[in-house]
């Protein structure tokens, strides 16, 4: 017997919004992680030094707080879209009836205030960084859900046994778990650096010549794990592509700015292109474990001639 889908059949409107409203999870995500960059490259970690308010006087900045603050209040601005994006998503994921989708919805929503819990710990902890490494990876892992999500808008509800047989779901799922071992040490490289969010944050103490070289060690393996997935993804190649591509991107970026001082320019970008990295991980694991058993290269091998 085969597995029963779920049906594909959803009214008109409700088509018209769970997947732009996917997108838009996707989006307001991946913003907050560049606008979180923005705080720490600005200086503007502390520049609302309490939580939830901005001072022990007020919600919001006084003018006299500067620049500062008015940016680590905007980004704090920045969470209450993502709750509307959140909650919107939830109620069109709700009335599709969908299990799959409602599940990926609750768990995009319940990351908001994860996210602003561990934010208000990180402020009032004076940007310890590894909190502050926690708080991007979370971040990191919303944007994986919110393509998961995406790609469960066209997938029956009914995981498939391809999800874990075969040596090449091994392989993607080996290329995940190393990408997200390099989003891991690019949060620690950045905890030793000297973008601290505020000129008098203490950093990790760890030498940050050492962690980079970790850091770059662990990126070789993660291309070279993508290279041999790229070779043995068959339809799924593209997506692999797509993944290898922001790899090697991302990779130029962290080269230049290690040899030229760390500019904030350079690394904001490269914060973005983190957050790309979660979502065409996701996307090309995704694409490879879903594909038809058929056409991995495995399998064409094993099928007799004639």
């Amino acid at each position: 017997m085969g597995v029963t889908s779920a049906p594909t059949h959803r009214p008109a409107r409700l088509a018209r919004y769970v997947r732009p409203l996917g997108v838009a999870s996707l989006v307001a995500n991946i913003a907050i992680v560049v606008t979180g960059g923005a705080v720490r490259l600005t200086g503007s970690g502390l520049g609302c030094p309490t939580w939830p308010r901005c001072t022990e006087e007020s919600l919001t900045p006084h003018g006299d707080l500067g620049f500062h603050a008015a940016i680590e209040f905007g980004n704090r601005m920045l969470t209450f879209v993502l709750v509307a994006v959140a909650v919107a998503t939830f109620v069109a994921a709700w009335q599709t009836g969908r299990r799959s989708l409602r599940r990926l919805a609750l768990v995009l929503a319940l990351g908001v205030p994860a996210q602003a819990v561990i934010g208000g710990i990180t402020v009032l902890t004076d940007l310890n960084s590894w909190l502050v490494s926690l708080h991007l990876l979370l971040s990191m892992a919303m944007v994986g859900v919110a393509v998961l999500f995406l790609r469960r808008v066209d997938e029956p509800d009914a995981t498939p046994d391809a999800w874990t047989r075969g040596s090449v779901p091994t392989l993607a799922w080996l290329t995940f778990g190393a990408t997200w071992v390099v989003l891991y040490l690019g949060t620690v490289v950045t905890g030793a650096g000297p973008h601290a969010g505020d000129a008098q944050t203490k950093r990790n103490g760890l030498d940050t010549v050492q962690v980079s070289q970790l850091h770059a060690d662990s990126v070789f393996l993660l291309v070279g794990l993508t290279v041999g997935l790229l070779m043995a993804a068959g339809t799924a190649r593209r997506a692999v592509a797509v993944l290898l591509a922001v790899e090697l991107g991302q990779g130029l970026i962290g080269f230049v700015q290690y040899f030229t001082g760390l500019p904030e320019l350079l690394v904001g970008f490269h914060l973005l292109g983190a957050a790309l990295t979660s979502a065409a991980a996701t996307y090309a694991v995704l694409a490879v474990v879903l594909m038809p058993v058929d056409t991995r290269t495995e399998s064409r091998d094993l099928v007799p001639a004639g």
